[in-house]
């Protein structure tokens, strides 16, 4: 499923099921914890794939703050690097700002450092335990946001690959729902 949107014809976004170790993108986002260590769900996988220099390049780096985004090589995936973004865990309060926060600090990221493609997990919906039709409806927002106030925005395609039937279905509601209401 994809779309553009009526504030940027320029940027594709697209909603696919897949692995985001696969992503051959200028970018993928690893929905990472603050201390940056990689040890379960897309953390995992992504230094289980890419190898550990991923892990080396994140312990250099240290703590990053929910909301906040780092950036690092990509190791052996076929993506040139990795924004490690840290979304809130539900419970902690104000987990719908730092969610977008995060959104927001890895488009930002990504056109600091003028890469064109990003791909998004579905950021805190796993063992952060967002609800995911929360993730979905804010996730999205959060792009439209972003790309409203970024006209000049380098970024060509956000691709949104989420691994799970349930997941991707309440990614698929939410896009459809905000493609009705342009």
């Amino acid at each position: 499923m994809q779309f553009f949107l009526p504030e940027n014809n320029n940027v594709e976004i697209i909603l696919k099921q897949g692995d985001i170790t696969e992503e051959r993108v200028d970018a993928i986002v690893n929905a990472a914890n603050s201390r940056l260590q990689h040890g379960g769900g897309v953390a995992g996988a992504i230094v289980r794939k890419g190898g550990w220099s991923i892990q080396d390049e994140s312990n250099k780096i240290g703590f990053v703050r929910v909301g906040q985004s780092a950036l690092t090589g990509a190791g052996k995936l076929p993506a040139e690097k990795i924004i490690h973004t840290v979304g809130p865990q539900w419970g902690e309060g104000d987990e719908i700002n730092k969610l977008s926060g995060a959104v927001h600090q890895s488009l930002k990221l990504a056109d600091e450092n003028k890469l064109m493609t990003i791909s998004f997990p579905a950021v805190s919906s796993g063992i952060f335990g967002f609800p995911k039709d929360k993730c979905a409806e804010v996730m999205l927002a959060s792009v439209r946001k972003y790309l409203k106030e970024n006209p000049g925005t380098g970024l060509k395609k956000i691709i949104f690959c989420i691994i799970d039937d349930l997941t991707v279905n309440v990614f698929k509601e939410m896009f459809q729902k905000l493609m009705s209401q342009d």
